[in-house]
């Protein structure tokens, strides 16, 4: 029997089915605006077909947790998460000039070799990014007519779109305060922490349960339970990130190895690096860290000084305490004994990366 807890209610098969049938219900409105409008839908489709699913299994479960029941409704609000997460990584590829996604060329990039496959005029580069923000934005637009007709009544989806529009507002905040980062050369861990909850930690666990318990008509109690327990693990979520965008397998995180190093990304544990790093080991990282061309021994290099000043033994010690701060909330919260139990395994297959 599987221990994925994804697969309890069938939710990744059912996300994906519901994810499949709204791309097909809008193809024929913008094939009925251009057929040339095609490779959107395409690039979309591809884009979505992978995937974790946590933020539908957090909307899911802090729905069921909050006492709604099953349905075809929840399934299809939960699912319009995807197609906002959809917006934020096409988006977040173009700002970061990543090259790829889940294992495929990033939508820019795909989109420039389009452009060069057609001959056309002008700058590939610049048609891939254009196209790239377009999508982006219909994701966007798409992620909230999603929402809107999942079939849940007036009142309850009005109540969910607070917490959403707050989820949406935190994002597009965190996602600044990112480029702000990236352009001041980095800074404390605090500051990289900071960046962290915003971009990434609300709006992956926090947000979500508070979507499904809005949904589901839930109180202040519940929704501070839920913070209680997704801010710390939401932060944990994003610091396994972090380790994975140094020392993942590409095989497993879909980017090359050391990408968020050639990406010159200020992590809290590029940070926590610097904070206790020798003149010599801050040389390697300046002279590193962000290269687009950086090689497999730079790589390497960058590897050892985080590895060497501690920061990685500081990070995993951190992931450690957060799960735990989580997980004792979550026991604290009140949540149904189902819900308790499935949100019990997504914070510790979140923060090991099983998903």
């Amino acid at each position: 029997m599987s221990t994925d807890p994804l697969d309890k209610a069938d939710l990744r098969q059912r996300v994906q089915k519901s994810l499949n049938a709204f791309v097909a219900e809008q193809t024929p409105f913008l094939d009925g605006i251009s057929e040339e409008l095609s490779p959107l839908t395409d690039a979309l489709s591809e884009l979505i077909a992978g995937g974790k699913r946590l933020r539908p299994a957090f909307c899911y479960w802090g729905y069921r947790g909050a006492g709604g029941e099953d349905g075809d409704d929840i399934i299809e609000a939960a699912a319009a998460l995807e197609l906002f997460q959809a917006c934020a990584l096409i988006h977040d590829d173009v700002m970061d000039g990543s090259d790829t996604r889940r294992g495929m060329p990033a939508v820019h990039r795909r989109f420039a070799s389009l452009h060069r496959t057609e001959a056309w005029t002008g700058d590939p580069e610049a048609f891939g990014m254009g196209a790239a923000v377009l999508l982006g934005d219909l994701c966007l637009v798409w992620s909230d007519e999603m929402l809107s007709r999942s079939g849940l009544p007036v009142e309850v989806l009005l109540a969910g779109s607070r917490v959403y529009d707050e989820m949406r507002t935190e994002l597009m905040g965190g996602q600044y305060l990112d480029l702000l980062e990236q352009a001041r050369g980095g800074g404390s861990v605090e500051r990289a922490l900071r960046v962290a909850r915003y971009k990434s930690a609300k709006y992956t666990i926090e947000k979500p349960l508070h979507l499904g318990a809005a949904l589901a008509g839930a109180g202040q109690e519940v929704l501070d339970g839920y913070s209680g327990y997704g801010l710390p693990l939401g932060e944990a979520f994003q610091l396994r990130d972090d380790v994975l965008g140094v020392f993942g397998d590409p095989s497993v995180t879909g980017k090359p190895a050391g990408d968020d190093l050639r990406e010159g990304k200020r992590t809290a544990l590029v940070a926590m690096a610097l904070e206790t790093a020798s003149p010599a080991q801050a040389a390697v990282v300046r002279r590193h860290l962000g290269d687009p061309h950086l090689s497999p021994e730079g790589v390497t290099q960058l590897r050892a000084v985080i590895e060497e000043t501690g920061a990685l033994r500081r990070t995993e010690a951190l992931i450690d305490e957060l799960l735990e701060d989580a997980l004792t909330a979550l026991q604290a919260a009140p949540v149904a004994e189902e819900a308790r139990a499935v949100l019990q395994g997504l914070a510790v297959a979140a923060t090991c990366r099983t998903l």
